[in-house]
């Protein structure tokens, strides 16, 4: 399976990437989210409904974080149909320096990388995508200054190729497979 990672730096166009990969056939739960807790605030905040998708994964995920506004502010907005989906879905926020929220299965090899090595977990965890250094710099050039980062694992070439696609006419910057 191929990594297909790509840096949106709005939301809409990364509503627009995020929806791609559900019209693939993908679930929310395999969506991965990189992005920074102002980012987070900025593009999905606690207060406002979430009207889309990618914004209820969000509101949904900060609230199975601790529920009480623990990544930004409290929880608002309709869940729907997706709950169930979410439900498989880790997301958590590093505070020590670096105030990121991340969201899917690469929460899960963050968290395991340990608090003393939070900010090496996330170099780890994008370089077990695949991603060479010099894109992880790119990536998190990109995130700290407001990009959304979004990863899906590729079930087919196939789906790589059409993911890439969609995402750069979506907009996305430093799309890779």
């Amino acid at each position: 399976m191929t990594m297909v990672t790509g840096l949106f730096r709005n939301r809409d166009d990364a509503e627009r990437g995020y929806h791609a990969v559900l019209e693939r056939g993908y679930e929310q739960a395999d969506v991965n989210l990189v992005m920074s807790d102002d980012t987070r605030n900025r593009w999905f905040p606690g207060d406002l409904q979430t009207d889309t998708d990618l914004g209820e994964k969000v509101a949904e995920d900060a609230g199975k974080a601790g529920g009480d506004g623990a990544l930004g502010g409290p929880v608002g907005g309709a869940v729907g149909t997706i709950a169930p989906v979410v439900a498989a879905v880790c997301v958590l926020t590093i505070l020590p320096g670096l105030g990121l929220v991340i969201a899917g299965p690469i929460a899960a090899a963050v968290a395991a990388a340990g608090a003393v090595a939070l900010a090496g977990g996330l170099v780890g965890a994008l370089a077990d995508w695949g991603i060479p250094p010099e894109r992880v710099e790119q990536y998190e050039t990109g995130i700290r200054d407001g990009g959304i980062l979004m990863g899906v694992k590729a079930r087919t070439d196939a789906d790589a190729r059409h993911l890439d696609q969609e995402w750069k006419a979506c907009g996305a910057e430093h799309v890779h497979t």
